[in-house]
């Protein structure tokens, strides 16, 4: 399959990562953030769930993986980190590292953190990094870029990184910022468009 954009540290590809992913041979690291189906198409959302769904296309986007799925990605990598992982918790294995962002929200009536599935050998991680330092958000569940290099850098020596949910390319992003190589699978070709974007921006210093 020809690739969306490709430079010498990001492949991006256009499609289903459910056809594309057995073509691709074994990674280092699963870094990714599936959507949970819970966010936006929740039937009793108002106030800001509303206006986000109406920004970002009616929440079409957050269809969840059937299930068995995000387990069978666990397969084409070496270690893993799957963003969401308590909406997933019934189909991953137990875990002893979890990774936590607190999102220092505040008093928001949104979640005070995000917890990240890892089957890493080491102890709970927690980083703070607020939701207000993501520059020019384009999807509306996009980490802050310090979050997902945290992230790489606490799975050690892992060169190949792979995004089947790419959304607006942050895994990449962080990917390319600290010298790894990364593979980005995103099925709307308007955040595919996003990722290319990014991707061609200079590397920035870390």
């Amino acid at each position: 399959m020809k690739p969306y954009y490709q430079d010498d540290a990001v492949t991006l590809y256009c499609g289903d990562c459910r056809e594309i992913v057995p073509t691709l041979g074994r990674f280092d690291l699963l870094l990714t953030d599936p959507p949970y189906g819970d966010i936006l198409t929740r039937k009793n959302g108002h106030g800001k769930l509303k206006e986000s769904a109406a920004r970002y296309g009616g929440g079409a986007w957050d269809v969840r993986p059937e299930r068995g799925m995000i387990r069978g990605l666990l397969e084409s990598c070496r270690l893993a980190m799957v963003w969401g992982g308590n909406y997933f918790a019934s189909e991953l294995p137990d875990a002893r590292c979890w990774l936590v962002w607190d999102k220092r929200n505040g008093e928001s009536s949104f979640a005070d953190a995000e917890l990240c599935w890892t089957n890493m050998d080491a102890a709970v991680r927690m980083r703070g990094c607020s939701v207000q330092s993501i520059e020019g958000r384009a999807h509306p569940t996009q980490k802050p870029i310090q979050i997902m290099t945290w992230c790489i850098s606490l799975a050690g020596d892992v060169q190949t990184i792979l995004d089947p949910f790419a959304g607006s390319g942050t895994t990449g992003r962080a990917a390319k910022d600290l010298g790894r190589k990364a593979v980005l699978i995103e099925r709307e070709e308007r955040y595919c468009e996003i990722c290319a974007n990014r991707m061609r921006q200079e590397v920035l210093p870390l």
